[in-house]
């Protein structure tokens, strides 16, 4: 068994702290779990919520980057790419 990560380097959890937190996140930004991770019961929940802390405060992402969403402008596209907006509830 792995010895918890926090009692090894005599710190505590901090949300300012974002690299560190990082490194107990997946690809995804899922937290992860104890047994992945290696940290101790008392340090995870003390992680789970400065994890989620900082989501709050906008230092990490809830979610991972999904890929950009390109919107063209009307302006810059030829004629025969514009489509008319038809509202489904005017028929």
């Amino acid at each position: 068994m792995t010895k918890c990560y926090f009692k090894t380097h005599n710190i505590e959890p901090d949300f300012k702290d974002v690299e560190t937190l990082k490194k107990f996140l997946t690809a995804r930004m899922k937290i992860m779990d104890p047994a992945r991770s290696g940290v101790c019961a008392k340090y995870q929940r003390k992680l789970a919520k400065q994890i989620k802390y900082a989501r709050y405060m906008a230092l990490i992402p809830y979610t991972a980057y999904q890929g950009m969403r390109i919107e063209k402008n009307v302006a810059d596209m030829d004629r025969s790419e514009e489509t008319e907006y038809v509202n489904p509830s005017q028929g």
